[in-house]
């Protein structure tokens, strides 16, 4: 975590939509850059893409928050020495549960209010 006093997965709520979409690409492999931004753009059936800069600023503030981590070691066969890795972190996957939870309530708020239809 940062400086801070361990703060709660709450404390993080709500993530901007774009932290949440590369807590997301993370949840299930480790990735460089350019990966995360491919697999956005894929999870969102390209309605959602990440520009370098949006990309890269979020994730320096990720890790400054201890939500991702910079892997020391490379994946067999990735010859590009200037890619960098990320792994979410334990507290990543926490806070990226609870963002889901915070959601789902909307969601669920939204369809009994008649917004959108109802589950059968």
């Amino acid at each position: 975590m940062s400086s801070r006093s361990d703060p709660s997965p709450d404390d993080q709520l709500p993530l901007p939509a774009a932290t949440f979409h590369i807590l997301v690409a993370l949840s299930d492999a480790d990735r460089h850059g350019y990966a995360i931004m491919l697999e956005v753009a894929e999870r969102t059936g390209g309605r959602t893409k990440l520009n370098p800069g949006t990309l890269y600023t979020t994730i320096h503030r990720l890790l400054e928050q201890g939500l991702i981590v910079e892997l020391d070691a490379r994946p067999a066969g990735d010859d590009d020495q200037r890619r960098r890795y990320y792994r979410l972190t334990p507290c990543g996957r926490q806070v990226a549960k609870r963002e889901l939870a915070r959601l789902s309530e909307l969601v669920a708020l939204g369809r009994h209010a008649g917004l959108a239809p109802k589950r059968s």
